[in-house]
């Protein structure tokens, strides 16, 4: 259960730790303002905001199904600074059982909104696929810009971060190559 009082307190105290008035006429309602954010942000923590992937049975679909270029947007949990990417998902069903593409795009979207890492995200997306639709192989492709990269430290604008997980059939080769291609990127096999 998220407490917005808590989180409006903690804000204030942020705020004069960084040497500012938050009665200031610019900041009075900030507190308040970033509480109703974060609880946004973080609707992912919620124990009901994660639903199960629907399926359907569809006689003689093995082929592989493509989902690009979901957007998503994540907190680094190390800074608590936004990454905002793309992911792309691919799957190949079996038992000739069909996953909704939409709960496939509302999981990127609930295990994205909470605070965590671009490289266990990638992973959990993956996992999860596999365990829920039963596919025969599963690979997630993530791309982002971290603003932890980009407004503190290095300060390196437009780096992006790639993050991959395969799983099951496509961690074979020519399988792997296969839907690289397909969501437009590629290997070099060495």
């Amino acid at each position: 259960m998220q407490d917005r009082k808590k989180i409006a307190e903690g804000i204030r105290l942020l705020l004069e730790g960084v040497g500012e008035d938050p009665n200031r006429p610019g900041l009075r309602e900030t507190p308040e303002r970033v509480a109703v954010s974060m609880s946004e942000l973080c609707r992912g923590l919620s124990g009901d905001a994660r639903k199960p992937i629907s399926t359907i049975s569809a006689a003689d679909r093995n082929e592989m199904v493509i989902i690009k270029d979901i957007s998503f947007a994540s907190l680094c949990e190390h800074h608590l600074l936004p990454y905002i990417g793309r992911c792309d998902v691919v799957y190949i069903p079996a038992d000739d059982r069909i996953a909704g593409l939409g709960s496939i795009v509302q999981l990127v979207e609930t295990l994205a909104a909470r605070p965590t890492i671009q490289e266990r995200l990638t992973t959990e997306i993956a996992d999860t696929l596999m365990e829920e639709i039963g596919a025969k192989g599963v690979m997630v492709v993530m791309e982002a810009e971290h603003m932890c990269l980009a407004m503190r430290g290095v300060k390196k604008r437009d780096s992006r971060i790639v993050t991959s997980a395969m799983r099951g059939h496509l961690r074979r080769l020519e399988t792997r190559t296969e839907a690289l291609s397909l969501i437009g990127r590629s290997i070099r096999v060495r």
